[in-house]
């Protein structure tokens, strides 16, 4: 990979050397994408001045690439003792001893590689689950959606679902309805992305866009952030202050628990994860592009199995983790809860950026 592709000397560019790039990239990117213009992510001590993208509603940034060492196998900084203190008292119960041990079994292996410049998805799409009409969902002639829809359209709920068949979710006034997408194969998904001018994130993509090539176990350090609102725990200052039943509904709580979840939060790419130990993102394999390799999760077991906050989130927070379990899974077990996002690889980057603009300063290597 060429210096002038790398982070390094992206930043360096000025705003205008930046958007004289970006904008003349349009036109061989796929059919409709739109430039919008720079904008600024800050985070874990990371920045970026980066191009913001769209594409059909979806947003999209321009992601440089690097030569980064992903993987963990050891501490960067060592753990506080609140982070330490926990993470023994919960480990210990399920017959761990040795706690740098079971957290490097937990991860993907150390190595170095290069990371090509990319245009990626902000958010991710649900694998599983396609949104439909109305009308649509009535087409599907399901012997129990349409008593369902009527039945949630007069209740309280703000989400309901029928497994693997349909699900609703209350957006104000209006009812979104999806429908499970059971015939949808991976071989499928890749083709007909790879024909629409997208592919799919590797793991090793995955891992530099929600760490930027860190080595700490968490996106910003190696303790745990204990002032942080998580999916299923809510505020955990809360949590931790909460002493008896009565005080759960305290009004005063609910007030200050109106933030978002901290892990959906753009990161210092602008681009955003589920933050949710139940979902998957699907990711392929570097060396084998039809071998999947499950992030961001692991369909929630270590939650389930009663192990809080700091463990039952290593699989949505830890940069590297891996979920050793998922090879036993089958597709229709994973892609219930499976998210995706789409990604156009810029290996031609630096051709494309000298038919459109002057070779000067930085990119003259």
């Amino acid at each position: 990979m060429e210096a002038s592709m790398n982070r390094d000397a992206w930043e360096g560019l000025s705003a205008q050397e930046k958007e004289e790039r970006l904008s003349g990239m349009v036109n061989h990117f796929p059919t409709g994408m739109k430039y919008e213009g720079l904008e600024t992510f800050e985070r874990f001590g990371q920045r970026i001045e980066t191009g913001v993208f769209s594409y059909e509603e979806q947003r999209f940034v321009f992601v440089p690439g690097d030569r980064v060492t992903l993987g963990w196998d050891r501490w960067q900084n060592g753990m506080n003792e609140e982070t330490s203190a926990d993470l023994l008292e919960t480990v210990s119960e399920y017959g761990v001893e040795d706690v740098d041990s079971f957290l490097m079994s937990q991860m993907s292996p150390v190595r170095e590689v290069h990371i090509a410049p990319m245009l990626v998805e902000c958010s991710s799409h649900s694998l599983g689950w396609i949104e439909v009409t109305e009308a649509e969902a009535m087409a599907q002639e399901n012997a129990y959606f349409a008593e369902e829809l009527e039945k949630f359209k007069l209740s309280d709920l703000n989400q309901y679902e029928l497994h693997q068949e349909f699900r609703l979710v209350r957006q104000g006034e209006a009812v979104q309805i999806f429908w499970f997408n059971e015939d949808l194969t991976l071989e499928y998904l890749i083709k007909e992305e790879e024909k629409a001018g997208f592919g799919l994130l590797t793991e090793d993509e995955w891992e530099y866009l929600y760490g930027g090539g860190c080595r700490t176990l968490f996106p910003w350090g190696d303790s745990f952030d204990y002032t942080m609102k998580l999916k299923h725990f809510g505020s955990l200052e809360e949590v931790e202050g909460i002493v008896d039943e009565a005080a759960e509904t305290d009004p005063s709580l609910l007030e200050k628990d109106d933030r978002p979840y901290d892990l959906v939060l753009p990161n210092f790419f602008g681009v955003q994860f589920a933050g949710d130990p139940y979902n998957y993102e699907l990711t392929l394999d570097p060396s084998d592009n039809g071998t999947m390799i499950l992030k961001g999760g692991d369909g929630g077991a270590m939650i389930c199995g009663g192990m809080g906050p700091l463990v039952g989130f290593l699989p949505a927070a830890a940069v590297y983790y891996r979920d050793g379990n998922a090879g036993e899974l089958e597709w229709e077990d994973m892609f219930d809860d499976m998210n995706y996002r789409r990604v156009i690889r810029l290996t031609d980057w630096v051709n494309i950026i000298r038919l459109i603009t002057p070779i000067s300063g930085a990119w003259a290597h």
